[in-house]
């Protein structure tokens, strides 16, 4: 979702090359960078980043007011099961090039475990400052809130050579998950149980080529999703007042949520399934072509960090709770509104540039000289 090795832009094509270089192949990397014009980002994944963290905003906004909506929770459960999904299936796809060079060591850190850092500490801070009798406490190891993905992301990442050198990695991923949902002891630490259920996302990106999400973008595909998504929708509406929405947040076992151990598997599985089918129809529905929000999908990261901020304030303060129509339809669209056209402002090139030393910091001081130079940005 947020940062991602080579592989995202499309390369200069052979009219790109200069005379030298098409005459002679051993010169063709060194006058390619010089002859080329600078590569261009495929659109596609920028408008599908932009609409998923839209996507995951707005789910965040309704948490506090779905209470007594059905309709509202049923929405709630079809985003949840593909929103953060799609975003970490097109992060395992970019990391498929992740091998622990130089360069993409340095670029984890700063592009990932630092934003870490400074939004545990951010968030932290706001919980203690605006929650009254709250204490809590400033941990990089037990991530809070929204911070989790960012951990996920740079352990995934870490991994992704791993699982290039198993045979059928998504089976084992998936057994993993499976695993994970049935071990009430794994911990807090680094929120390990959304690390192990999510993971086969993550493993499902890697695996994935380039025709797959072409055959997503198909026309055949946009028409299937239609009635994919009605029919998971109204699935949603029957067993919204009852499915426990810990099954999509990932964060417990199925002992912790009450449930008897085997659910744990077949939720995974049933889940999997769905999330899969749902972040298909997705991308179908992605515009492939440039956008007026094609550009915004570069700022992701910033509407992903920044977005919390002020619902969790709203939440803190008591907002949601002495504003009750809030919870009646019409708020509730307001809300969606609003939180739509926060996110979209938090997205674009001026947020990005002030928050710029937190999340694509220059940080040449802190490595070593020798050390390879990137080749190309990582953010997809």
């Amino acid at each position: 979702m947020l940062h991602a090795p080579q592989g995202y832009r499309r390369p200069p094509g052979p009219k790109a090359l200069g005379p030298a270089a098409r005459a002679s192949p051993a010169a063709a990397p060194a006058a390619a960078p010089a002859a080329g014009p600078a590569p261009e980002r495929d659109p596609f994944f920028d408008n599908a980043k932009y609409l998923a963290i839209v996507l995951v905003a707005v789910a965040h906004a309704w948490e506090p007011v779905m209470e007594g909506s059905r309709a509202t929770r049923a929405l709630y459960l079809v985003v949840y099961t593909f929103h953060m999904p799609a975003f970490i299936v097109i992060s395992g796809y970019f990391s498929r090039s992740y091998s622990g060079r130089p360069h993409q060591v340095r670029r984890l850190l700063t592009g990932i475990a630092l934003p870490y850092a400074v939004f545990e500490v951010v968030y932290s801070l706001q919980r203690r400052w605006l929650d009254q009798g709250s204490d809590q406490p400033i941990s990089l190891l037990d991530p809070f809130y929204l911070t989790w993905f960012l951990a996920a992301l740079f352990v995934w990442r870490l991994t992704a050579p791993l699982w290039r050198q198993i045979r059928r990695p998504l089976p084992v991923a998936i057994v993993i998950a499976a695993l994970a949902s049935v071990s009430p002891g794994i911990g807090e630490d680094l929120n390990l149980q959304r690390v192990l259920q999510f993971l086969p996302f993550f493993v499902l990106g890697l695996v994935l080529r380039p025709e797959h999400f072409r055959l997503v973008r198909r026309r055949e595909a946009r028409v299937l999703a239609v009635p994919l998504f009605a029919a998971v929708l109204g699935l949603a509406y029957w067993v919204a007042p009852e499915v426990p929405l810990g099954w999509f947040y990932r964060s417990d076992s199925a002992q912790e949520l009450g449930m008897p151990w085997w659910t744990g598997v077949l939720a995974t599985l049933v889940i999997f399934a769905l999330g899969v089918l749902l972040t298909a129809g997705f991308l179908a529905w992605t515009p492939g072509r440039r956008t007026w929000f094609t550009a915004l999908g570069v700022g992701t990261i910033c509407g992903y960090l920044l977005h919390g901020l002020p619902l969790k304030a709203a939440e803190y303060t008591g907002f949601f709770e002495a504003n009750a129509w809030l919870s009646e339809p019409a708020g509730e669209i307001l809300l969606t509104l609003v939180t739509t056209v926060m996110v979209t402002l938090l997205c674009t090139p001026p947020v990005r540039r002030a928050l710029r030393w937190a999340t694509e910091p220059d940080m040449e001081w802190a490595f070593r000289r020798d050390a390879v130079p990137p080749e190309g940005p990582m953010s997809p």
